[in-house]
């Protein structure tokens, strides 16, 4: 397989195809997947020319992306694959609000070990490689310094739509409730990947997101590592792509947050 270095430079032009798409293309039609969860032939076809470039430069390489019918197609067992979420925030995006981003991350077996994520119409592009650091258009990002909770802005994932929504929005409902009643601010952005890259890059002190589809959150949490956050599951264990939960904060808060999670189980 190609180094590393070389690789980050392959996802770095394959996200940058798909967001200079994202940016200059209309959505086209808009079909529902599901209850209020949307696609659009943008979508798909920002995730057909990523693809395409992606097998081209690595044929070796696995892919898995949103959009595809079978989510283990082309994939298998390779120990090696991209993982694309070629327009993460759609329902942002539909509606004219600019925080949607394009998202890849190249996963080995059940970790990322690099990460791109741009937001075209923010003119921000975050990339990270494992073990070389997190960057923000170029220059080097850590992490927030907050120390008390009190003190922090935390965003929170999208609640539920779809099967069992009900069910799933109670714990985030309790989630919700607990954080405002702790911290300086609650966000919701519409976007685990910027959710993810703004705790990379300090523009939030933390995120709790309830679910982990590995589209929606590898590429970001490989970047939020990178930049020193504390990335696990709700329960404390070590994130991953078979995590249930992601949770990303400043090595400062991490426990706190966590604390305050555990008490809404």
């Amino acid at each position: 397989m190609t180094n590393l270095d070389e690789l980050l430079i392959i996802a770095r032009a394959a996200v940058d195809k798909g967001s200079q798409l994202l940016k200059t293309v209309e959505p086209g039609k808009i079909t529902a997947k599901d209850d209020r969860d949307f696609v659009t032939d943008l979508d798909v076809r920002i995730q057909e020319t990523v693809r395409e470039y992606l097998y081209k430069k690595t044929p070796e390489i696995g892919f898995l992306g949103e959009e595809q019918v079978d989510h283990e197609e082309s994939s298998g067992e390779r120990r090696y694959r991209w993982i694309l979420d070629p327009i993460d925030g759609t329902s942002n995006f539909i509606h004219g609000i600019p925080l949607c981003a394009v998202s890849l991350a190249l996963a080995d077996n059940d970790n990322p070990a690099i990460g791109v994520i741009s937001a075209p119409f923010l003119k921000l592009e975050y990339h990270a490689s494992v073990g070389r650091g997190a960057f923000s258009n170029g220059s080097r990002i850590k992490t927030s310094h907050t120390t008390n909770l009190g003190d922090s802005i935390v965003s929170i994932g999208d609640y539920a739509v779809g099967i069992a929504a009900a069910e799933k929005n109670r714990r985030r409902f309790a989630v919700t409730t607990a954080l405002a009643n702790k911290v300086e601010r609650v966000r919701m952005f519409g976007s685990a990947a910027l959710d993810l890259a703004w705790v990379a890059e300090g523009r939030i002190d933390a995120c709790v997101l309830l679910s982990n589809k590995p589209w929606d959150t590898a590429a970001g949490v490989l970047i939020a590592r990178e930049s020193g956050a504390v990335v696990t599951d709700s329960d404390g264990n070590e994130h991953n792509l078979t995590s249930a939960h992601t949770i990303a904060a400043s090595s400062a808060i991490a426990s706190s947050l966590l604390d305050l999670i555990a008490t809404t189980a």
